[in-house]
């Protein structure tokens, strides 16, 4: 069975376009399905099996609905894969449900602590220049984290747009997809005084291709200092996540917003307030379906207050507070 799921997942890296980590998800998730069956062949596994497996078996692990859907998703394209090869007849899992997802707001950081957030850093430090790179590209282009750090040299290339030389930057993130997104000058000034940083020339970061690593660390006590250049220099997700804790809890910032992806929502708020057309804003974000994109039109909380102070009912109406609302407008 473990030959099956390899090439299963090799098929799903190298011909679906899946990434690395999708791969690795979908590993764990076929590995806890394969331990349920407990030594009974995954080829004759039954409906009632599967439903079994991702209704009440991951239920009691305390997988979130979230977490359980992932692994339903590994589970129907194993089996749609297994069926398309013709190692069985069909696919058991193809009426296996999907369990209902609460659905919360997303987590996004406010302006106030996004600019709180860019101060932090030691701007004497290269350290420092870099976080605040790395910071700059998150809120600034709504980049996801996987595609921040996988980001190299050659992701960087110079356009003129409206007459003003402006940097690109060629992001692949999900599914491995590439799109471009021109940096805003904030980041761009920030990305140039890293690249010309006098400590960043002294880091072997080249890639077998010639290429560089963009991100780098400084120190990495899992990789032996002989080993410790090009890929192996590269700054991972945990690193990122780490970076944005350590600058938030020092200043002071609510921990539910100290997560990269409430920067990628911040950025995608933004641009439902300003009002971006819906089909700039899904290319600009990513999204493959327009449905994620309008989800951040529900966060615009300062188009919203205002298109609600203009024209809710009692806007239009005499109350017995209209009077001293209008002096205390004056006053303000």
């Amino acid at each position: 069975m473990n030959e099956l799921i390899d090439a299963f997942l090799e098929f799903k890296q190298h011909n679906a376009g899946r990434s690395a980590r999708t791969v690795q998800v979908y590993l764990l998730a076929l590995n806890r399905l394969v331990d349920f069956l407990d030594g009974r062949d995954p080829l004759e596994a039954s409906q009632d099996d599967l439903l079994a497996f991702s209704g009440p078996h991951l239920h009691k692990m305390g997988l979130s609905p979230a977490s359980r859907n992932v692994h339903i998703v590994a589970m129907k394209e194993f089996y749609k894969w297994l069926a398309a090869t013709r190692k069985i007849s069909g696919s058991p899992a193809a009426s296996v449900p999907y369990p209902k997802r609460p659905q919360h707001l997303q987590r996004v950081m406010t302006l106030k602590s996004a600019e709180k957030l860019m101060w932090a850093p030691d701007f004497d430090t290269f350290e420092g220049v870099r976080d605040s790179a790395m910071l700059a590209l998150l809120m600034g282009c709504g980049l996801r984290v996987t595609g921040l750090v996988s980001l190299n040299e050659s992701n960087l290339v110079e356009d003129e747009l409206n007459s003003k030389v402006r940097m690109i930057l060629k992001v692949v993130e999900k599914g491995s997809k590439e799109r471009k997104l021109s940096v805003p000058p904030e980041a761009d000034l920030l990305l140039r005084l890293y690249l010309a940083h006098d400590d960043l020339k002294e880091i072997d970061r080249t890639l077998p291709n010639g290429d560089k690593v963009l991100f780098v660390t400084v120190r990495n006590r899992n990789v032996p200092a002989h080993e410790y250049s090009g890929e192996n220099r590269r700054f991972n997700r945990r690193s990122v996540l780490q970076m944005v804790k350590k600058y938030g809890q020092r200043i002071g910032i609510p921990e539910d917003q100290l997560h990269p992806h409430a920067m990628r929502h911040l950025f995608g708020t933004e641009l439902a307030e300003e009002e971006v057309d819906l089909l700039v804003r899904q290319r600009l974000m990513g999204h493959a379906d327009p449905k994620s994109t309008a989800i951040y039109t529900n966060l615009a909380m300062r188009k919203l207050t205002s298109e609600s102070d203009r024209a809710n009912p009692l806007a239009k109406m005499s109350t017995p507070v209209s009077a001293l609302l209008k002096q205390l407008g004056k006053k303000g």
